[in-house]
């Protein structure tokens, strides 16, 4: 393989890092103005091409995680139901009986504990307060559709960019449907 100058590499690093072409190309000190531009010329060069994959290659190996994995996981936490917290009584579930892709989307959980005094030689009573913040899905989401789109052949960088300027809600569901 052929070597890569230090500029490349540190493109290569950066891509690594979100695989996205154009915040790479800006993190390799390559012009703001036509980063985006630069990152796919960059991602088309076969010596670069090659050294993303090594590294990729590499990166499984040593971390036994597959990139099957890791879309199961952004899955998991896109495609997450609240409702599923809950019994059918609506009392929370206790979280060792929540199911995997319910609690792989909990991003945290804080428990309050208030003490209230007993009446009369009563015992005090504990009440619990739960608080739970969920994954925000839209970032897994995001990362799902650019993994399909790139196996797809679409869903590229590109379509971060085109406008849809005078198109309505609507129309663009529609438009959406109409792909289907």
């Amino acid at each position: 393989m052929a070597k890569l100058k230090a500029k490349q590499s540190r493109f290569v690093d950066e891509y690594l890092v979100d695989l996205n072409a154009t915040q790479a190309a800006i993190r390799a000190d390559y012009s703001e103005k036509t980063a985006y531009s630069q990152g796919q010329r960059l991602l088309k060069n076969v010596e670069i091409q090659s050294a993303i994959q090594e590294r990729m290659n590499g990166r499984s190996n040593r971390t036994q995680i597959t990139a099957d994995e890791v879309v199961v996981q952004l899955a998991r936490m896109g495609m997450s139901d609240v409702r599923k917290l809950f019994t059918p009584d609506g009392r929370l579930k206790a979280v060792h009986d929540l199911d995997d892709d319910t609690a792989a989307a909990v991003q945290s959980i804080e428990v309050i504990t208030k003490m209230i005094p007993g009446h009369e030689g009563e015992e005090p009573e504990v009440e619990y307060l739960h608080k739970i913040k969920m994954i925000d899905k839209i970032r897994p989401l995001e990362l799902i559709g650019k993994h399909m789109g790139k196996q797809l052949g679409q869903w590229a960088e590109k379509h971060e960019h085109e406008h849809n300027a005078g198109k309505s809600l609507s129309d663009l569901l529609n438009e959406v449907r109409s792909e289907r």
